[in-house]
């Protein structure tokens, strides 16, 4: 049932991870778990669903994907949740597919593509005045940035993604983005 395996999702917190070594991308500790994630969501895209349903699966798949080092696949399935969602003209399901897209292109190596879609989201926030998921694209803009050591740029992002967390009082999200910084003040006095 659809219903068991989006309750059962909640339990990737505990096998994904940000590693430090990595600009902090997205790793798991149990790939073997995470291939059972995958096998699962492609089982789903067998049986009838509907368009919503099917956009979940996909982009379930596709953060899945990334994750796992599939960065094509995950492009593949975002790529189809962003294209949905445009003609659907549901302006907050663009933004979350531009932003995972863009996460995908990133850990495809191809971060001016990122930075493209991490783009196009921000103006699709301000434009449709969007705020719930501003924050979001400032912190994962930063993180492309700062793997390309444009470092203050990546700090402005990451600034303003703590401001907006901050005045949310979002604790997760707050410590979140102040990982972020201190892994970009490293840089900086790296760069010194």
């Amino acid at each position: 049932m659809l219903s068991d395996f989006k309750r059962n999702l909640s339990s990737l917190n505990e096998i994904i991870y940000f590693d430090d070594n990595e600009f902090l991308r997205e790793k798991t500790s149990d790939p073997v778990l995470l291939q059972q994630y995958i096998k699962e969501a492609n089982e789903f895209l067998k049986s009838p669903l509907n368009e919503q349903e099917e956009y979940f699966i996909r982009g379930t798949l596709g953060n899945l994907y990334r994750v796992n080092g599939e960065a094509p696949k995950a492009i593949s399935h975002l790529t189809f949740c962003r294209n949905y969602a445009k003609k659907a003209q549901e302006t907050s399901k663009e933004i979350v597919s531009l932003i995972r897209l863009g996460e995908a292109l990133k850990y495809n190596n191809n971060h001016n593509d990122a930075l493209n879609m991490f783009n196009l989201a921000l103006e699709k926030c301000q434009s449709s005045n969007t705020k719930n998921y501003i924050d979001f694209v400032h912190q994962h803009k930063g993180k492309c940035l700062m793997e390309l050591l444009r470092l203050d740029e990546a700090e402005r992002c990451f600034l303003e993604a703590l401001r907006i967390r901050q005045q949310r009082g979002d604790e997760k999200l707050i410590s979140s983005t102040q990982k972020a910084i201190e892994l970009l003040k490293k840089f900086l006095s790296e760069r010194m």
